[in-house]
């Protein structure tokens, strides 16, 4: 279960650290993420490829668990994230609203938790954040400070479209050795 550690450190510092596995950074505290487990990180680099392949066809620059400063003392790392293609580079975390962030639920993880972090790249400037589920076979949609479960096949976010079924599917052909 992710979990405050509550050894209070500077901006500066969580700047200047790297830990195994990257931890949030939330007002002094570190705070640990979930990690995946299969389900979680084969769903992960399933949409990091789907989205780095098409790259120059949704004019995106995909990232994955990089850290993104949602407000001053304030860091999150989502799974995935889709930058507009002219993002500069130059430095170390993303200080810009993505166009989509995409959070997958691990076993640990609630809702709750999960829309705060949706919430905060909100606020950032985000439109929408979608919520993998590869249990259940569920994506949600985070926007607005709502959340809705999405029932239709294509999610569409700017010039980026994925098919949930075709996405689920591959994760039922790996599951069974195809």
């Amino acid at each position: 279960m992710a979990t405050a550690i509550h050894n209070l450190i500077s901006e500066d510092e969580y700047l200047h650290t790297s830990y195994r596995p990257d931890c949030d950074f939330v007002d002094g505290l570190l705070v640990e993420r979930n990690l995946g487990q299969f389900p979680h990180a084969r769903l992960q680099i399933l949409l990091a490829v789907l989205l780095a392949n098409n790259e120059k066809q949704w004019n995106i620059l995909a990232l994955v668990e990089q850290r993104l400063r949602v407000r001053k003392g304030k860091y999150r790392i989502p799974d995935v994230m889709a930058l507009a293609p002219d993002y500069d580079r130059s430095g170390p975390v993303v200080e810009v609203a993505p166009l989509l962030c995409i959070e997958i639920l691990s076993q640990e993880d609630t809702m709750p938790r999960i829309l705060q972090r949706c919430w905060d790249y909100y606020d950032l400037g985000v439109p929408e954040t979608w919520i993998f589920d590869p249990v259940e076979r569920e994506v949600f949609i985070a926007s607005d400070r709502r959340v809705a479960l999405f029932t239709d096949d294509v999610l569409r976010c700017g010039n980026i479209e994925i098919s949930r079924s075709g996405l689920f599917a591959h994760l039922d052909d790996i599951k069974a050795g195809r």
